[in-house]
């Protein structure tokens, strides 16, 4: 997550003023503010986060303290498939998030009877992915959702209207279930080949190859 700074400085002879930082990882917080204060020029440093929150810096070393162990900063690929010869669709997702200091993957993929077109197929995959992120425990958190279904992904940011109406339950079901969870969303259009995760997963859950998987990822120090 990222976090910025709000405090005071003082220099010799000069007036007191109030700044801000720009934006950072909140990893990097502990050391920028320890060398800040080493100067006796910074007091009432206040960390806001991206959510809109605010602590002083001892409410925020606790918060992070009691989260170290919840995950946290998921990105979310989704792809939907569909056989309309069948009627059957396919959807594939794929969540990277963030535990500690450790990195985690899930893949995961299922076959759905009950929709009826490609387009609500994408709608279900995004819906699914919320769906594992709760289960996982991720709350009051940024969430970066990427796919290619451009249409998914304009109406859920507003910029489309949608005038579908199987298409519009499903939006207030993905609406209502970030709202539930305290989610942050930021939407990213990329192309199909940057989406191959997902769309794979989905590919196979249509040829009933299931996948239901959970990695921790090696990470370079």
């Amino acid at each position: 997550m990222d976090v910025k700074l709000k405090f005071y400085y003082k220099g010799p002879g000069t007036k007191q003023l109030q700044l801000e930082s720009e934006w950072f990882e909140d990893k990097g917080i502990t050391p920028l503010v320890n060398d800040m204060l080493k100067t006796g020029r910074i007091k009432d440093i206040t960390v806001m986060d991206e959510m809109g929150r605010e602590w002083t810096l001892k409410e925020f070393h606790k918060l992070m303290e009691k989260t170290e162990d919840e995950p946290r900063n998921p990105t979310i690929y989704f792809d939907g498939g569909y056989d309309r010869e069948n009627a059957e669709s396919g959807i594939g997702i794929v969540i990277y998030y963030d535990k500690g200091k450790e990195k985690f993957r899930i893949r995961y993929n299922a076959k759905l009877l009950e929709l009826l077109s490609s387009n609500e197929a994408e709608y279900a995959a995004l819906y699914n992915a919320l769906e594992v992120l709760q289960q996982l425990g991720v709350k009051h958190s940024p969430c970066v959702i990427m796919g290619d279904a451009q249409g998914v992904l304009k109406q859920l940011s507003g910029e489309w209207p949608c005038f579908d109406e199987t298409l519009n339950l499903w939006l207030d079901r993905i609406e209502e279930k970030i709202k539930a969870m305290g989610l942050k969303p930021s939407f990213q259009i990329i192309a199909r080949n940057e989406n191959k995760e997902a769309h794979k997963l989905a590919g196979q859950a249509l040829r009933n190859q299931m996948i239901d998987s959970h990695l921790k990822l090696e990470t370079q120090e």
